[in-house]
């Protein structure tokens, strides 16, 4: 097949389907994975600034510098290293 890989990486690593089991709904995912994404950003900057007052917790699975803050996200609600906690 041209343009494609057996074991494509992104998006695709975790499964949606995988994730979508974790929660009760795509909404809920999308909303989750981006909340803990803007706390990985902002660990980052904090780190890059030399800030001695970190805020934010970083990941919490394996990651490279330059890995996408939501990918990372995506993977560590796949690992379980997060739990969500609806408040009313």
């Amino acid at each position: 097949m041209f343009g494609t890989t057996p074991h494509p990486e992104g998006i695709t690593s975790p499964a949606i389907d995988d994730l979508l089991e974790k929660v009760d709904s795509k909404y809920t995912l999308v909303v989750y994975s981006a909340a803990r994404a803007r706390q990985i950003n902002s660990y980052r900057q904090e780190m890059k600034s030399g800030d001695q007052n970190i805020t934010n917790i970083g990941p919490l699975v394996p990651a490279l510098p330059e890995d996408k803050p939501l990918s990372v996200a995506l993977q560590e609600i796949d690992q379980d290293k997060l739990s969500l906690t609806v408040e009313n």
